[in-house]
């Protein structure tokens, strides 16, 4: 189980109904019920899609600025320098913008930072090296916003910078000619989100003017929908403009890079969506600036032939491969150092290593956060600077916590919820004390435990077609605000188990009634997933087609696995029965059998009990607690398994002290009591009435 709760949404039945009433198929329905959208009205709304980006990109602060110089800048022949990001928001910002600038005419220089070489955000070598070339002007795409020192150097050259940049602002802004960001505290831009690419496309259309929006847009919108989606920008509002635009435009961009790098990773002539760009196109795009080659995926998105696109997106694919390799490597040495760690040092990761490669440790950041559920901070050491990358948990606001620790700091820079940092080696165990007490502060000493959001459980399994799948898309384009759908299938059969893939993937056949499922759970091992056949299970899934030889079936791509938390039909009457018993309530003389136990048939729950609890005191869901429990007291005694004698056994344990136990909301607590002397546990009050006989006598007879 990868998640310690799953927050599971709870569609109105009534809400649903309406709005299948008025056409809509049940999947999406159920969907958009859980998000709160209950009418066909709200319905329309919410999933129809701008075809135009409506908001003037002269609200922006600064813009007018921005344009008056880079519109003289063209006029007098200077040399315009735009200096990028080495991710894929960076690389794609730079690319737009050179296009527009070179289609003007503009004398042009591009420079995307060398990650490991130059590190992030703006430096004083390469603004010299820009300056040496003939640069009078510098346009930053996707950075600049914290760079005050160095944008102050390049006046000092006598080079002019217009900052465009998408992410938070420090107190004082640089000294530019022009800083246009929505994050500034004094713009008024309604719409706070765009991604650094978006903003270089509020730009382009500034330049451009109002009349040639339209058309500028048309051209872009493949650019900037691949950096918005790539940077996990909130998919809502002009967001969702650019992607869903971009997404339609895609299959027949003018950027032959695109085409090409579609080819070689498999999906051109395939429907693209925002999972593909994603999960396939952005790795590959970003490989390149992480293993220290951006400007192979720039001059990849900038080239017209497509001869050299094939050779280019074939190198950017090497890359990615490589770089799968090295961050498995960095995973396995990270996991090593944390076993290491004291409990004091585990509410925020803070590790550090000469040997890792600087432009990896932002992802393994990542996949740290998610398995130990708190913020990560990666550091590659070199000549006794690091150089971080940190990724947040559970929404813990990462500037935040830098700027409080910025007197360790050489600098940083950011968002809430990932940011990099330099730091002296020396400052770095500090830095690891005061991050962890600033995070056990500010999160009351408890992080929140790992969560999955499910829109929804499957209350008609029948009703999941390939057509109601395929409807889902509606709802694209998929992002921050607005997940992919999750939906649960609740006490679910586990029909088989097969390692795929090598042993990396697990493929699993679920069945809920008559329903059979298909499912596929990537990147975990049957170890790690701890089901077998046979076993009852909640899964939570993402719904998804599967094509195969020309065929198309439905598939489940499951997200997490657990015991289940519903009890079968049978499970529910034994606990029925039991509460029955426990309460004085009346049993029928066959009811009463059934209960019925010896000590001899209780010692087996004993044994497994005092395994279980040895360590102290438990606290797990109750259902799967007493199911695991009746399995091993059946492999125990060698006999069958007996759930209604588990829960039993915990009953008569607990009335003779030999435990406490608590039950609230389905979660069961329990650990042992010390013991002195021997317990008698056919004086049980619940066993004496059972082997009594008294099976109809009131609570107060059953002694």
């Amino acid at each position: 189980m990868k998640f310690q709760k799953w927050n599971i949404g709870t569609p109105r039945e009534q809400d649903v109904a309406l709005l299948q009433s008025a056409g809509y198929p049940y999947l999406l329905s159920t969907v958009l019920s859980a998000r709160g959208i209950s009418t066909p009205e709200a319905a329309a709304e919410f999933l129809d899609r701008e075809r135009t980006l409506t908001l003037s990109p002269m609200l922006m602060r600064d813009m007018d600025k921005a344009v008056d110089r880079i519109q003289r800048a063209i006029a007098d022949g200077e040399t315009i320098a735009v200096f990028g990001d080495y991710d894929v928001d960076g690389i794609t910002s730079t690319v737009l913008l050179m296009d527009y600038l070179k289609s003007c005419g503009a004398r042009c220089l591009r420079y995307i930072p060398r990650r490991i070489e130059d590190g992030y955000g703006l430096s004083r070598d390469a603004i010299r090296a820009l300056r040496d070339q003939g640069a009078t002007l510098m346009v930053t795409v996707d950075c600049g916003i914290t760079g005050n020192e160095e944008v102050a150097y390049a006046a000092s050259l006598g080079m002019d910078v217009v900052v465009t940049d998408h992410h938070e602002c420090k107190e004082q802004l640089p000294a530019a000619a022009a800083v246009v960001d929505p994050h500034r505290p004094d713009c008024p831009y309604p719409f706070k989100h765009l991604a650094g690419v978006g903003v270089a496309l509020k730009l382009v259309l500034a330049l451009g003017g109002q009349s040639r929006e339209d058309a500028l847009f048309a051209r872009y919108c493949t650019l900037a929908a691949i950096g918005t989606v790539a940077d996990v920008m909130r998919m809502e509002g002009e967001n969702r403009t650019i992607v869903s635009c971009g997404l339609a435009a895609l299959p027949h961009t003018d950027f032959v890079g695109i085409h090409a790098l579609l080819k070689e990773a498999g999906l051109l002539g395939k429907p693209i969506t925002s999972i593909q760009i994603g999960f396939v196109l952005s790795p590959r795009i970003n490989a390149a600036g992480r293993m220290g080659a951006a400007d192979l995926a720039a001059d990849l998105l900038e080239t017209d032939d497509p001869l050299r696109a094939e050779a280019l997106a074939r190198e950017l694919c090497d890359l990615n491969r490589e770089r799968q390799a090295v961050e498995q490597a960095i995973c396995a040495d990270a996991s090593e150092k944390i076993s290491h760690l004291r409990s004091e040092e585990r509410s925020a990761l803070v590790l550090s290593s000469e040997h890792w490669h600087q432009g990896v440790v932002g992802i393994v950041a990542s996949r740290l956060s998610e398995k130990y559920s708190c913020p990560s901070f990666m550091i590659h050491l070199k000549d006794g600077v690091g150089k971080g990358s940190c990724r947040s948990y559970g929404g813990f606001n990462l500037f935040a916590a830098l700027e409080s620790c910025k007197s360790l700091l050489t600098g940083f820079g950011g968002h809430e919820l990932a940011a990099g940092f330099t730091i002296p080696e020396e400052n770095i165990d500090a830095f690891r004390t005061r991050m962890n007490r600033y995070v056990r502060e500010t999160c009351g000493g408890q992080l929140p435990v790992p969560s999955l959001e499910v829109d929804a459980p499957i209350a008609c399994p029948g009703a999941v077609t390939l057509s109601e799948v395929e409807e889902l898309s509606r709802l694209e384009p998929y992002g921050a605000g607005n997940p992919r759908p999750v939906f649960a299938l609740l006490g679910a059969m586990v029909d088989s188990v097969q390692p795929v893939g090598q042993g990396r993937h697990l493929k699993l056949h679920l069945s809920k009634g008559p329903c059979r499922f298909d499912a596929i759970f990537f990147s975990v091992t049957e170890a790690e997933c701890g089901v077998r056949a046979g076993a009852r299970v909640d899964a939570a899934f993402y719904l998804q087609t599967n094509t195969f030889r020309g065929s198309t079936t439905l598939q489940l791509q499951l997200i997490d696995v657990r015991p289940s938390l519903t009890p079968s039909r049978h499970q529910a009457e034994d606990l029925l029965l039991l509460e029955r018993l426990l309460s004085g309530g009346a049993l029928t003389a066959q009811e009463a059998v059934r209960l019925q136990a010896t000590r001899e048939q209780l010692v087996p729950y004993w044994r497994v009990l005092e395994r279980l609890l040895r360590c102290g005191k438990l606290e797990t869901d109750r259902l799967p607690f007493l199911r695991r429990l009746a399995a091993e007291a059946a492999a125990e005694s060698g006999g069958s398994e007996n759930f209604l004698r588990s829960a039993l056994a915990l009953e008569v344990f607990h009335e003779r002290g030999l435990l406490t136990m608590t039950v609230r909301d389905g979660r069961l607590v329990l650990h042992l009591n010390p013991m002195q002397g021997k317990v008698d546990l056919t004086a049980c009050p619940y066993l004496v009435r059972l082997h009594g006989g008294a099976v109809n006598r009131n609570r107060g007879d059953r002694t």
